[in-house]
């Protein structure tokens, strides 16, 4: 049985797994990108195969293998991924987790934000999903939230902007 986190103290939030999963459609975006490279490579290989008689073993079996990559790729990485890829804005902080073999958690206090932003590619803004990025004056203390639904992205960074405006000294 897993007990509710503790409230963060303002000072010093806890480094925890945030709540939020990114949007369900960011297994999507992450199957495009190695569908994009996979299947026209796979496709070269076979091509080079077939008309190459010197290259043919070796085409047939780097077909194979980007074959196997491709599917992996598309079908166990982004399910994955969606698994860990965690963000969290609470009172104090915003929290983000990522990766999918080394987990990478971070945590910017409110008062140290400088920048916050969205970015959106044009694979993202057809899925109308985009990046949200938090920015400190610190080069590692930065977040960026891929998978995020287009429309919460703005909503949080006009909300995380309106509430780093509340801390008028130098946090850095």
């Amino acid at each position: 049985m897993e007990s509710a986190p503790a409230p963060d103290n303002p000072l010093h939030p806890t480094l925890r797994e945030p709540v939020n999963q990114v949007d369900p459609r960011a297994k999507t975006l992450w199957r495009i990108g190695p569908l994009i490279l996979g299947v026209p490579a796979t496709v070269a290989a076979i091509v080079v195969a077939v008309v190459v008689a010197d290259a043919r073993w070796g085409a047939a079996l780097a077909a194979i293998a980007l074959a196997v990559l491709t599917v992996f790729y598309t079908t166990v990485v982004p399910l994955w991924r969606n698994r860990f890829h965690r963000w969290e804005v609470s009172e104090d902080a915003v929290y983000a987790q990522s990766g999918w073999f080394v987990r990478h958690r971070v945590i910017i206090p409110i008062a140290r934000i400088q920048v916050v932003d969205t970015e959106a590619g044009p694979i993202e803004q057809l899925l109308r999903l985009a990046k949200l990025t938090v920015t400190t004056a610190s080069s590692a203390g930065t977040i960026h939230i891929a998978g995020l639904d287009a429309e919460l992205a703005r909503a949080t960074a006009s909300d995380l902007t309106i509430r780093t405006q509340a801390f008028t000294d130098d946090a850095t």
